[in-house]
């Protein structure tokens, strides 16, 4: 009975099927990674450098704040000498209203052909802006300014002649002349006059200004690749082990330098930042002077504020000044950080 109950010795050793033969895996260096691959990997390097070098700045903020402040005040002294030259310059209405033409008409040319005059010569090339004074309101101002105004009044006629106030386009010394001589042949113009005395003294004050910003910028921004460079060259020695063991391992050059380079990029938005605030809060400091010493003159002159242009343009400008200092420091030190 046992014999029939029990399963087969057969039965229990039968051998099982074989398995399927494993199919060959596909190797992944057949076409190396893909490009979405080699993106994030690029992306998570920066990002890395990045966090790091504003972890590294974070453990120095005092040193790195007084570099920033530095680089900050370079920065503000030909940025905002450019701004109080335009104000100045605005301060004038223009600087082609300084060499303004003046014709002044024969004493029995009437109103309208004053106006006349006036018209035409706006339609002139070279002539940005035309105004006409009678004689009487040309009397009336005099009588104003030069506190005579009861000995004027026994004069038995108005012994002042109409004026044509001619703006240029462009101060230049060879052009208004001409067009001074070209203004003194029209009919009815007795004489024109032209100061081209103050005409030169502008043009020479001009050049003298936009030479000396230029020339101070020159200067302050080598004074800034030289600060943001030795700034770097001692975050480099700090670190000088570790990048000959990064490089030993086989870290590359644009590994090393990459960290580096954000830091001297944050060190240049840092002092971008603080220099347009050093720039607001002078340019508003001063305002309050020249706002009450143009009241005492009749003048309701303002200086104006940094605009965000020049603002976005200075931040940029601080951003590129301190990629190319730290880039500088880099190259010339990453060839004696080679691994002995």
């Amino acid at each position: 009975m046992s014999a029939t109950r029990s399963p087969k010795v057969s039965e229990r050793v039968a051998p099982k099927p074989a398995d399927p033969q494993p199919k060959k895996k596909k190797h992944d260096d057949d076409d190396g990674p893909d490009f979405g691959t080699l993106l994030r990997a690029w992306i998570e390097s920066h990002r890395a450098s990045l966090l790091d070098s504003l972890r590294r700045l974070g453990k120095q903020p005092i040193g790195s704040f007084f570099t920033c402040l530095v680089m900050a005040v370079a920065l503000s002294l030909p940025m905002g000498l450019s701004l109080l030259l335009n104000n100045v310059e605005r301060l004038g209405g223009s600087w082609q209203r300084a060499a303004q033409i003046s014709l002044y008409l024969n004493l029995d040319a009437s109103a309208k052909e004053g106006e006349a005059l006036r018209d035409d010569i706006k339609n002139m090339p070279g002539v940005a802006d035309a105004e006409y004074v009678s004689r009487d309101q040309a009397l009336e101002e005099f009588q104003q300014q030069s506190g005579l105004g009861e000995a004027l009044k026994e004069l038995p006629q108005n012994p002042l002649p109409g004026v044509v106030l001619v703006t240029p386009n462009e101060v230049d010394k060879t052009a208004l002349e001409a067009l001074r001589q070209k203004l003194a042949e029209l009919p009815k113009v007795q004489q024109a006059q032209l100061d081209l005395v103050w005409v030169e003294r502008l043009a020479a004050i001009l050049k003298l200004g936009d030479r000396f910003v230029f020339g101070l910028t020159v200067l302050l921004v080598s004074a800034l690749l030289l600060v943001i460079g030795n700034t770097i060259r001692l975050h480099i020695e700090n670190r000088r082990t570790e990048i000959e063991v990064i490089k030993l391992v086989g870290g590359t050059d644009s590994y090393v330098r990459r960290p580096f380079l954000y830091m001297g990029a944050l060190y240049g938005f840092g002092a971008g930042i603080l220099s347009w605030g050093v720039l607001a809060f002078g340019l508003n400091w001063l305002n309050d002077a020249v706002v009450g010493l143009a009241g005492l003159y009749g003048s309701d002159f303002a200086l104006a504020g940094v605009p965000v242009a020049d603002g976005l343009s200075l931040l940029l400008g601080a951003v590129l000044l301190g990629y190319i200092g730290a880039w500088i420091a880099v190259a010339r030190h990453l060839r004696e950080l080679a691994p002995k």
